[in-house]
């Protein structure tokens, strides 16, 4: 998991949001019918970099939907014992200031 979360922050710092999608699609897929609080999560992780791709299609309307999604599955974060914990909460700090840059979310 660490990998692929160096993977999708590499991906998001270069705004490559496709890649950061896949780059937890590969850890997400095989796990995604367990629905443990940490799989929704990633799943909510990927759903924010979709979003972020929809923007760079001027999607506006679908990547506030697909964001809510991310947020929906954000508040798992409170119920995860998990290694990678500290990374989950410093992946929510970044899509959420990359969500304000690209005009997703407000400041405040």
């Amino acid at each position: 998991m660490l990998e692929s979360l160096d993977r999708f922050h590499r991906s998001l710092d270069e705004n490559r949001f496709y890649d950061a999608h896949e780059d937890l699609e590969h850890w997400w897929f095989p796990r995604r019918k367990t629905k443990t609080n940490e799989v929704l999560f990633i799943k909510g992780l990927i759903n924010s970099a979709v979003a972020f791709e929809l923007v760079k299609k001027n999607k506006i309307d679908q990547a506030k939907k697909v964001w809510n999604n991310y947020k929906k599955y954000k508040t798992k974060i409170d119920t995860i014992d998990s290694p990678y914990k500290d990374q989950y909460i410093n992946s929510i700090k970044k899509v959420e200031y990359i969500a304000q840059k690209v005009g997703i979310i407000t400041a405040g």
